[in-house]
């Protein structure tokens, strides 16, 4: 879902891509992360996408949901410290904390992440435009 928010908001100069610490190839993403973004009518990846190291030299910057992805992705890839955050500690300044993880849960608690992520996300976009991304 923030993959598809973050594409919506076309930052110039910014490209993006999303993997998962834990994320197997292939897989599709759950019904409820789709509603929800064919509700907004962005456009989404479909399936998901495991994190490797040739898109961890790509990135400038390395966004997670939550402080255990941050661990997880630094425990194998310490090399990527500088440039890793968790979303809400880069966008909000140094604001700890994650951003609720819905999988398994209904559909309003998707739409709670949902709206949590447009929050982040708004933010995001201001620091990365002040800051000439």
């Amino acid at each position: 879902m923030a993959e598809a928010i973050l594409r919506s908001k076309a930052i110039a100069g910014v490209a993006v891509r999303s993997a998962g610490v834990s994320a197997v190839d292939g897989l599709p993403i759950s019904t409820n992360a789709k509603t929800l973004i064919e509700e907004a009518g962005l456009p989404y990846t479909p399936v998901s996408n495991a994190i490797t190291v040739e898109e961890l030299e790509w990135a400038d910057l390395v966004l997670t949901m939550t402080m255990s992805h941050k661990a997880v992705l630094l425990h194998s890839f310490p090399e990527v410290e500088a440039k890793t955050f968790t979303l809400k500690e880069y966008a909000t300044s140094g604001e700890f904390g994650d951003v609720h993880d819905p999988y398994g849960g209904s559909l309003a608690t998707y739409r709670t992440t949902f709206d949590e992520l447009g929050t982040l996300i708004d933010r995001l976009k201001m620091k990365l435009t002040e800051d000439g991304a």
